[in-house]
């Protein structure tokens, strides 16, 4: 028969020839740095991500080899979604919040997280 199973993938931003480059440059100054002096298990990082509730399933297709796969268009984005906000650190998840379905961080909301925030680590 000569095919083989291909799952679709999401496309995601492109990073230009400078931004990579830009990326190693960075990424081997922080690990001279670290062997100078460790800070890596100091570093706490954030991100929000939304959460739809209606995810279509992504297709899977026979083709032949060299063949593109299906493509599955993203969730509408103004489909019923919900906020996560999860901060991190070397270790794992250190505290997230889930915001009720259509809210966004404001500053009071950021304010409150980086207290919270402190307050896990603090205990941690």
């Amino acid at each position: 028969m000569g095919k083989i199973l291909k799952e679709g993938k999401w496309m995601t931003h492109q990073l230009s020839e400078r931004q990579m480059e830009n990326r190693k440059v960075i990424s081997k100054m922080l690990l001279q740095q670290h062997k100078r002096k460790s800070f890596l298990h100091r570093i706490v990082a954030g991100g929000e991500k939304w959460i739809y509730f209606e995810n279509p399933k992504r297709t899977k297709s026979w083709v032949d080899p060299g063949q593109p796969s299906t493509s599955t268009a993203r969730p509408n984005c103004s489909g019923k979604k919900t906020m996560l906000c999860v901060w991190w650190d070397q270790e794992g998840v250190v505290y997230y919040e889930l915001l009720k379905p259509g809210e966004t961080v404001n500053t009071d909301r950021y304010q409150q997280q980086i207290i919270n925030l402190n307050h896990t680590l603090m205990v941690k």
